[in-house]
């Protein structure tokens, strides 16, 4: 019964992430996984559930648990490379034939179709620019970085770049030459800040 339901969820992400949550009905969904409309209902309770099924398992963005204490700024870079590989990796997976633009359409979908989204997101920013702050502030104690910044304004900018990513995938289409882009600014940026 599982696997169904995980496969009911992946055959409506395809759905969603190709078209929009308004123009994707049960009826859709129940044709591309061959089951009935009853079938589905068993599983959810209606679409807005589906997809909120559908958001939780390839676009949700989770306050990654990560220490704050890095031997490095360059420590921290390195790991939010990594957690961005892995947000990548988790919503587009090995798919071939990936449109950024309609990636960008489902998280709008997940901010109007998804109670909670919205401030789910705006925790995981708050979130992440507080690691960027710690991290920041540790390396100009370490001086391992010029103490004439202002930290907050640095951990924004890193951040910024970081948000630049989706940029990257537009742009380009390449999430390997996304993250890549990514990484390189990042590493541009610390070597402004260094000593």
């Amino acid at each position: 019964m599982r696997d169904t339901k995980e496969y009911i969820v992946d055959q409506a992400y395809k759905l969603f992430l190709s078209h929009s949550y308004e123009a994707v009905s049960i009826s859709d969904i129940s044709k591309s996984v061959g089951l009935t409309k009853g079938a589905i209902y068993h599983h959810f309770l209606n679409k807005e559930e589906l997809f909120m099924a559908v958001v939780d398992k390839y676009v949700q963005i989770d306050v990654e648990k990560s220490l704050v204490n890095h031997k490095s700024l360059l420590d921290y870079i390195d790991e939010s490379i990594e957690n961005a590989k892995k947000i990548i990796s988790n919503t587009i997976g090995e798919t071939t034939d990936f449109v950024p633009v309609n990636l960008l359409s489902l998280l709008i979908d997940a901010l109007r179709h998804y109670p909670g989204y919205e401030k789910n997101k705006n925790r995981f920013f708050d979130s992440e620019l507080k690691k960027a702050k710690i991290a920041v502030t540790q390396a100009i104690k370490r001086k391992e970085i010029r103490d004439d910044i202002d930290a907050d304004i640095t951990a924004m900018n890193m951040f910024s770049i970081n948000l630049g990513l989706a940029v990257n995938l537009m742009a380009r289409k390449s999430p390997n030459h996304a993250i890549d882009m990514v990484r390189k600014q990042l590493y541009e940026f610390y070597e402004l800040l260094k000593i």
